[in-house]
């Protein structure tokens, strides 16, 4: 394959199909360097033509790693220590402590930076 700046969506696209073809390529073969040239050509595109993806809010990365493990606020609770303490912090009615994040971010694998953010509340 001939490597060029990608530009276009289609280019993009064509890109990622390729790499799709070649992604197990050996180390040490001339295939595994198509393969890195290819990544950094791709990665170039994502981060000048996509940019970077803002941190989501806290409240609704907690819900999306709850519907993922297949939660309920009852779980919720049980990780948090308090019933009605769930409810409050996923109805935005309070916000979470240090402490409660510090639980959320072990149990939900969720990054303590994100749940640090502010976000809004009631």
């Amino acid at each position: 394959m001939k490597f060029k700046l990608i530009k276009t969506e289609e280019e993009y696209q064509n890109a990622l199909k390729h790499l799709d073809k070649i992604f197990h390529a050996k180390q040490g073969t001339p295939e595994h360097e198509e393969l890195e040239l290819l990544v950094m050509l791709i990665q170039k595109y994502e981060d000048e033509i996509v940019g970077e993806i803002p941190d989501p809010d806290p409240i609704e990365a907690i819900k999306f790693k709850m519907e993922q493990m297949e939660m309920t606020q009852k779980d919720l609770a049980e990780v948090i220590g308090l019933k009605s303490r769930a409810s409050e912090i996923l109805s935005r009615k309070r916000p979470m402590s240090i402490n409660i994040i510090r639980k959320i971010s072990v149990a939900l694998s969720i990054p303590a930076d994100i749940l640090i953010k502010p976000y809004e509340t009631i």
